[in-house]
């Protein structure tokens, strides 16, 4: 377990809701582009507003060092949770802080289809405020850790030619090439083989030791359990625990047998 005896707050929610408002009618065609291009320009309301309360007063505080599990079943809100703490949704009501700027990784996270892995490796890098001459530096061993020259030069090759799977190691290789104060993971320890799973977890045991906060969502209890001490159980957007995460483990899973 990462040291943590300073207990020095990296993120606090403090009682936050998130609700999300989706516009549109059920109309065939209601939600297409010219459609909302048209009520854009005519001033049209669109139809029945439907809002979603996702994230129903969570509160919480994770700490530097810490590696926390968010767990929960589909459309519990975990996804939604992270997005409002990198600053991507708003709180409706309550707060959330967070120590510098938390950094989401998900496997929809935006890349350049039409360059190269390598180029996007060097593109990614700078925007995470790396100087060129530290990109020159990682840049091969981004390639090397994401694997996705395993099976020929596919670095050289347009992102567009890749699977899924091999992009979402590759944004995953470029997030954890940088020291982050909170890391928020989507689901992108599921992909990749059983080497590439290990290559990953303990890239986010050193993040921890580096001082920095992940906080990761997965399907795979497996990958919960063999990189977070803490889990967080998230239900219909209201937290059921949070703690241990074998204790939190067993709860959800004894939940989901009913």
């Amino acid at each position: 377990m990462a040291e943590t005896t300073d207990r020095v707050p990296t993120v606090i929610a403090d009682d936050a809701h998130v609700v999300y408002r989706v516009y549109g009618s059920a109309a065939a065609g209601a939600n297409s582009p010219v459609a909302s291009f048209k009520r854009i320009v005519t001033g049209q309301k669109s139809g029945a507003v439907r809002e979603v309360h996702a994230v129903k007063g969570v509160s919480f505080v994770a700490y530097k060092g810490e590696a926390i599990g968010l767990i929960g079943s589909n459309g519990s809100g975990k996804s939604t949770l992270l997005r409002a703490i990198a600053g991507l949704l708003p709180v409706d009501r309550g707060t959330i802080y967070a120590s510098g700027q938390p950094s989401l990784l998900g496997v929809n996270a935006a890349l350049m289809n039409d360059l190269p892995g390598e180029r996007n490796v060097v593109l990614g890098c700078l925007a995470m405020g790396m100087s060129p001459a530290e990109v020159k530096e990682k840049t091969a061993d981004i390639i090397e850790f994401s694997g996705i020259n395993e099976r020929g030069d596919f670095s050289s090759l347009p992102m567009k030619t890749y699977s899924s799977g091999m992009s979402a190691r590759l944004r995953f290789a470029i997030a954890a090439a940088k020291k982050h104060d909170v890391l928020l993971i989507d689901e992108a320890l599921a992909t990749g083989d059983a080497k590439f799973r290990r290559r990953s977890e303990q890239r986010v045991r050193d993040l921890r030791e580096e001082a920095g906060t992940v906080f990761l969502v997965s399907h795979s209890e497996q990958s919960i359990r063999d990189t977070c001490e803490r889990s967080i159980w998230l239900e219909s957007g209201v937290i059921r625990a949070d703690g241990p995460t074998e204790d939190v483990m067993k709860e959800y899973e004894a939940y989901m047998r009913k």
